[in-house]
């Protein structure tokens, strides 16, 4: 089966499995919002954005590094793959096992203290699965990522449907979390087999070498979450655990969504680290276009449409007391776009290694940021966030940009806004007329209406669609 045709076959099953997964999730954010309220779901926040810090200081960069390396030929996928897995294990033993001890030092409730020590466990559990995915990645079997996430979301939402009804409280919940997390990388683990035979590796001429070009993606994730996850850690100490709850609600909703775009470009990463590897700059071009065009066809009817209809989706999933969320998701939407699109760009830097010139970039954007946070927050809350927010991912977006088209020497196309912004207006006109209807009728209705006017207006073709659901090998 060509490239291609496993890439669209990868698609296909993971966008699936996605619809599911993410259904599942919605579902069950729903439910933990409405059992938890405002204040108990803004707990959940606040113990989820602390560990995220924790976590990305796990990462170290490994998640994508792992990807780059088994898909150059000229490395031992099994070598390689052990010895991240290796340096993983112990890197996630050292950082998430300090958090239940630095938490001990913030002015939080025992409760948010105790649950960031039981949803540590989650976050080991889901630091491990990370590397697993890129192998998983590499050899183009997206679909046992798929079965092992849907079935760790099937664990959570049946956990937290009978921690609820029983009425268990809120560490029982992050018991929950953990339950589902641990099903997601156990499978993964199964499967993963298949491919390579797992066991501790100690090679420090690999570790070395994953060190070096690990590092430089290492240090901007890092200050990237300053920017990603301080806004709500900052809200927590100045604002009330509510407001908190509120900005949470609709921030959880589009990192589901976003798993979308992750996916995706997920599976085409490794084969543009193999074309770019191989010097085969046309297909690189192609594929790197097509994606970007795609991701714009994603990203554009998205922020048009949430304008409409933001305060009855934040209603319909977490309840009346989440209706100031609306509000919330209506600024986010746009660092949601700008995070959609430049997830391609961020990929395109590590296939072409030009993580060192980016260290600097996210070390002002980190600061810039914090700065931006301390002084906005505490005078307008949730709003001062999110909006600072936005300014922080687009300038991620402008060095993301700069960078990948100076190196590459290729400009992607623009051609693809001009036809998605008015497919998108006639959507939004349909919006207007039927405003205070039934939202799950209007967001079928809206999508079917783009879909229809972006192929009027030769955003795509048939004969995109039919290369895409081909799955016939080629002769």
């Amino acid at each position: 089966m060509s490239i291609n045709k496993k890439i669209a076959q990868n698609t296909i099953i993971q966008f699936s499995g996605k619809i599911v997964s993410t259904i599942l999730g919605v579902i069950t954010i729903s439910i933990m919002a409405r059992y938890l309220g405002a204040i108990g779901y803004g707990q959940y926040a606040i113990i989820m954005a602390f560990l995220q810090f924790f976590a990305i200081l796990v990462d170290l960069g490994l998640s994508l590094t792992v990807v780059r390396l088994i898909a150059d030929p000229k490395y031992n996928q099994e070598k390689v793959f052990n010895n991240v897995f290796t340096l993983r294990v112990f890197s996630a033993l050292i950082f998430l096992g300090i958090a239940p001890l630095i938490v001990l030092a913030f002015p939080y409730p025992m409760i948010v203290k105790i649950g960031v020590a039981v949803t540590t466990l989650s976050f080991f559990f889901m630091s491990l699965n990370q590397i697993l995915i890129g192998l998983f990645q590499k050899e183009l079997r997206l679909d046992k990522v798929t079965i092992a996430e849907v079935a760790g979301r099937v664990v959570l939402l049946g956990s937290v449907i009978t921690f609820a009804i029983l009425d268990y409280g809120l560490l029982f919940i992050m018991l929950a979390v953990v339950a589902g997390s641990f099903t997601n990388f156990i499978l993964s683990y199964v499967f993963a087999h298949r491919f390579v035979k797992i066991k501790f590796a100690f090679d420090f001429s690999y570790w070395a070498k994953t060190w070096d070009l690990t590092w430089p993606i290492a240090v901007s994730i890092a200050f990237n979450l300053v920017y990603f996850k301080a806004d709500t850690i900052i809200l927590s100490l100045f604002r009330s655990t509510a407001e908190v709850g509120i900005y949470a609600a609709p921030y959880r909703v589009l990192e589901i969504l976003m798993n979308f775009v992750y996916m995706f470009v997920g599976i085409v990463f490794p084969v543009l680290t193999l074309y770019w590897a191989q010097k085969s700059f046309a297909k690189f071009k192609d594929l790197f276009q097509k994606t970007f065009d795609f991701l714009v066809i994603l990203s554009v009817p998205m922020v048009f449409g949430t304008m409409f209809i933001a305060k009855d989706l934040m209603l319909l999933i977490a309840g009346p007391e989440f209706a100031d969320s609306g509000l919330v998701l209506k600024i986010i939407i746009f660092a949601t776009a700008i995070i959609f699109i430049n997830s391609l760009f961020g990929y395109t830097i590590v296939v072409i290694n030009k993580q060192k010139k980016l260290v600097w970039g996210y070390i002002f954007v980190a600061i810039f940021s914090l700065i931006g946070y301390l002084i906005f927050i505490p005078k307008y809350g949730y709003l001062g966030a999110a909006t600072f927010t936005i300014i922080a991912e687009a300038l991620i977006f402008l060095i993301n940009a700069v960078v990948t088209i100076k190196t590459t020497k290729m400009m992607p196309s623009l051609m693809i806004f001009t036809k998605t912004i008015g497919a998108s207006l006639v959507m939004s006109l349909f919006l207007y007329l039927f405003t205070g209807q039934n939202v799950i009728l209007l967001i079928i209705g809206a999508s079917l209406i783009y879909t229809i006017a972006l192929y009027l207006f030769k955003g795509f073709s048939k004969e995109m669609v039919l290369d895409i659901i081909s799955l016939k090998k080629n002769s």
